[in-house]
């Protein structure tokens, strides 16, 4: 299984971006897929992800802000970032895990089998 991402880039505070994930040997829609992120000097920390059982789920600084999103066709997902603020600096990276974790595993990065090399976004103020 291999994941990449892609769409990452420099952008100014208040705009936006779009991350997308593609993979090869895996169906990404029959699995637990995500984002996470890592700032430098910081742990890697949950962003979104979701599952046929639970949905979407958010972390509590991108609601409202984030939506992820998955294309069956195209065997993707992807990121939409809004809005976006200095603090969402980071290594962005996209995961696959197994398809019936539950909502309170899914912020764990360890519950994650596959993981794309990482995108940087940055977000001058």
């Amino acid at each position: 299984v291999q994941l990449q991402a892609s769409g990452g880039g420099f952008v100014q505070a208040g705009g936006s971006l779009r991350l997308s994930c593609s993979a090869s040997g895996r169906t990404l829609s029959s699995y637990t897929t995500g984002w996470f992120r890592q700032a430098p000097g910081k742990e890697r920390e949950f962003v979104a992800s979701f599952n046929r059982r639970t949905g979407p789920v958010y972390a509590g600084s991108v609601k409202g802000r984030f939506t992820i999103s998955r294309d069956n066709v195209k065997n993707t997902i992807n990121l939409q970032m809004n809005s976006l603020e200095p603090e969402d600096t980071a290594v962005y990276y996209c995961s696959s895990g197994p398809a019936q974790l539950i909502m309170s595993s899914m912020s764990t990065p360890a519950r994650y089998d596959y993981w794309g090399k990482g995108t940087l976004v940055t977000v001058s103020s």
